[in-house]
């Protein structure tokens, strides 16, 4: 465990936690159903929810599209190594999980700059045996201080799958490309970029209402293209994997999407929307549900 993300004390932790203003690892967490938020961020998910009712289906697929690109790296391509930024608060299937069940030496490397995040670091450290994980307190627009840190846990001269998934989309373009040009430079080749964006392209009535109900909230909100999101690869000169860019749910579908726990209709019934997101079950998608770009390519 390197870390000097866990040297912190939790009087230290509190104090850098903000509980007034939304965080995106939290308000995300609201969607996935967990409890590591505050009445801040779950008002920002209400609003969101709010202002496109099936949204929570962008979040989850998005989750999924993770599990199922880990997945492939793991089982099919032998990769073994994952640099997972922006990793959110820990949840079910979180990547270690999925790629040391397939090959229990894989090395897992998280990334987060929220204290909340930091304060549940150990639960996304309980690696397997064989295997390791690390957390990394770090902030997304230091890719030096992230490599430098990874280092020591992964083997940069091995392949290692580079996972930026619904992070780029709360930074503007002027540090995006960069930033991420910066990470794959350290990568050796094949290595592999697994990336999920948000798009007004698909169903953009949706989507800018939500954006506005996040940029109110004093996010950096950007909604890309597929030409701009397919730049984070070609500007790299990176390999796409088939079916290249394309809305999450239709790359690689496994059908096999966790089902949730049931719940009884009365019980339900007295839940508010947010708190009825974590029972629904995301395998009834349509293409009118979906505003996340999903895609996986390698390093020549």
């Amino acid at each position: 465990m390197s870390g000097d993300a866990l040297s912190h004390d939790p009087a230290e932790l509190r104090r850098r936690i903000d509980t007034t203003k939304a965080h995106p690892a939290r308000v995300y967490d609201v969607f996935l159903g967990g409890k590591d938020n505050y009445p801040v961020d779950r008002n920002a998910a209400a609003a969101a929810l709010a202002a496109n009712p099936r949204g929570y289906l962008d979040v989850r697929h998005n989750r999924d599209f993770l599990r199922r690109a880990v997945t492939e790296l793991a089982q099919r391509d032998g990769i073994r190594q994952f640099l997972d930024i922006g990793t959110g608060l820990p949840t079910a299937e979180n990547v270690h999980q999925i790629a040391q069940r397939i090959t229990p030496d894989s090395r897992v490397v998280y990334v987060d700059n929220d204290p909340v995040v930091l304060a549940h670091a150990r639960a996304l450290l309980t690696s397997g045996p064989d295997g390791l994980t690390d957390y990394i307190d770090a902030d997304f627009k230091n890719p030096a201080q992230i490599l430098e840190q990874a280092a020591k846990t992964l083997d940069f001269d091995q392949p290692v799958a580079l996972c930026l998934v619904a992070i780029l989309h709360f930074v503007e373009d002027e540090e995006a490309y960069p930033i991420v040009r910066g990470l794959l430079d350290a990568l050796p080749s094949g290595s592999r970029l697994v990336l999920s964006h948000l798009t007004e392209d698909l169903n953009p009535e949706n989507i800018r209402a939500v954006q506005r109900t996040y940029t109110e909230r004093g996010f950096t909100f950007v909604l890309r293209s597929a030409a701009e999101v397919e730049r984070f690869f070609t500007a790299n000169s990176l390999e796409l994997a088939e079916p290249g860019v394309v809305p999450a749910h239709h790359w690689r579908p496994d059908n096999a999407a966790p089902v949730p726990e049931q719940a009884e209709a009365a019980y339900l019934a007295s839940l508010d929307a947010i708190e009825r997101v974590r029972y629904a079950d995301i395998n009834d998608v349509t293409d009118a549900d979906i505003n996340v770009y999903a895609a996986v390519a390698k390093k020549a």
